[in-house]
C-alpha cells in the first residue's frame, strides 16, 4: 500500500508542489492549510508521516504537533520559515522527529521523508508474551512491534526515540559521537547541528529514566557522545 502522507502549509502553492512531488514516487498526499484542519485529519485518519509547517492560521504548528504526540506518534516533519535555532529545537522539544528550513530543495525534503519512512514501522497490537525483545534491567524494547516497557508500562516514544533507544541498546557500552548518531539514526547526511542529538536524548531520558539528570540507561562521555549501560 502507498505512504500515507499528511502536508499542512497555508501557502498553497507549496502544498501543490510537494504533493506533486511526492505523488510521482508513488506516495499519497492529503493537503492542509491550517492547524484546526490538520488536527482534524490526524485524528480521523492513519498518516504514515506529517509534513507540519511551523506558522499556520488557526492553530500553529507547534500547537499541532504537541496536541498530536497526545495520541499519536505519527512521524512529524517541521518546516520553519525562520532561521533562528531556538524555533528548530522547539519543534524537536514538542515531539518532532525532524525539521527543515525553508526555503528547501524539493529533494532534500524527499531525503527526510523516506530515511525516516524506511526506519518507521507501524505499531501493530500484540497479544500474549512480546517476542524479539532487548531487556536491560526493568527496561524492555520490542524490535516486532516498536514498544517500550518500563516495569510491563508502556512508554511512548516517537520514531526517532525509539531509533535512537534501539541502537544504543544494541550496542551497550559504545560510544557514539552525536555526529555519528545523525548519520545513523537520521539516515543521510543530516545538514542540522548536533543539538538535534542532544534535544532528543534528553527528551528519551525524560521517558525512561527514574531520575532523568541521574540516568542508570543512557550515558554521556563528556566531549565524545552518548552510550547505553
Amino acid at each position: 500500500m502507498a505512504y500515507q502522507i499528511l502536508v499542512v502549509d497555508d501557502e498553497k502553492l507549496i502544498v501543490k508542489g510537494i504533493k506533486f512531488s511526492l505523488e510521482q514516487d508513488g506516495m499519497e498526499v492529503t493537503p492542509a492549510y491550517d492547524g484546526e484542519e490538520a488536527m482534524q485529519y490526524i485524528k480521523e485518519r492513519p498518516f504514515d508521516l506529517v509534513v507540519l509547517d511551523v506558522m499556520l492560521p488557526k492553530m500553529d504548528g507547534l500547537q499541532v504537533c504537541q496536541q498530536t504526540r497526545e495520541f499519536s506518534q505519527v512521524p512529524i516533519i517541521m518546516v520553519t520559515a525562520k532561521g533562528e535555532d531556538m524555533d528548530k529545537i522547539m519543534g524537536l522539544e514538542y515531539g518532532a522527529d525532524d525539521y527543515i528550513t525553508k526555503p528547501f530543495n524539493i529533494l532534500e525534503l524527499k531525503a527526510r521523508i523516506k530515511a525516516i519512512l524506511r526506519r518507521s514501522v507501524k505499531k501493530t497490537t500484540v497479544e500474549g508474551p512480546v517476542k524479539n525483545t532487548l531487556k536491560a534491567r526493568d527496561l524492555e524494547l520490542s524490535f516486532d512491534s516498536r514498544r517500550v516497557f518500563i516495569n510491563g508500562k508502556e512508554v511512548n516514544l516517537t520514531a526517532k526515540e525509539f531509533d535512537l533507544l534501539e541502537l544504543l541498546m544494541e550496542n551497550p557500552g559504545k560510544v557514539y559521537s552525536r555526529e555519528k548518531l545523525l548519520d545513523t539514526v537520521w539516515g543521510y547526511d543530516y545538514p542540522g547541528d548536533v543539538r538535534t542529538v542532544d534535544v532528543h536524548v534528553r527528551r528519551l531520558r525524560e521517558k525512561i529514566e527514574a531520575n532523568p539528570s541521574e540516568p542508570k540507561y543512557i550515558f554521556t562521555k563528556w566531549g565524545v557522545g552518548y552510550y547505553f549501560n
